[in-house]
């Protein structure tokens, strides 16, 4: 059983680190990884405005986080990652459905979602509509799908 819940003041280096440990998960290589820092970091400041969530399992510890941000009109799943230990057991459907929920609670219609490419199916089976490629945002050159999920 997965739980969610808003993540607390002093969670951000713990909840950076899941972050980039699911993101080598995929298989980037260290320089990769070295780059994308700056992009995976969860923020105190986005905490303390209860706008990043965390998952736990049955024993309390911490198996994934979300983040809901402001993209103009539209809310952003800022940041999205799993353990890897935990992928395929429900923890990102249940993270992604209270992500959805917070972005309706904070007045927002729609939710953008920059995906890593091993992660787009996830996406489309949460129920996102590719729209286009975008530039990523942390690799200069790299493009990555986009989506978009109504609230």
């Amino acid at each position: 059983m997965v739980s969610v819940r808003k993540a607390e003041t002093g969670e951000a280096p713990s909840l950076t680190a899941l972050c980039l440990r699911s993101k080598a998960h995929w298989g980037y290589d260290a320089e990769f990884m070295r780059r994308c820092v700056a992009s995976l970091t969860v923020s105190e400041e986005s905490i303390a405005e209860g706008r990043v969530l965390v998952a736990t399992d049955d024993a309390g510890r911490v198996v994934g986080t979300a983040s809901v941000m402001r993209d103009g009109d539209d809310a952003e799943l800022g940041l999205m990652f799993v353990e890897p230990t935990a992928i395929g057991v429900g923890v990102g459907r249940a993270l992604f459905g209270e992500a959805a929920t917070l972005a309706r609670r904070l007045g927002y219609r729609r939710m953008t979602i920059l995906a890593d490419v091993n992660a787009g199916p996830f996406y489309e089976r949460m129920g996102a509509r590719f729209l286009r490629h975008a530039p990523s945002d942390a690799i200069p050159g790299r493009t990555l799908p986009f989506y978009e999920y109504a609230l």
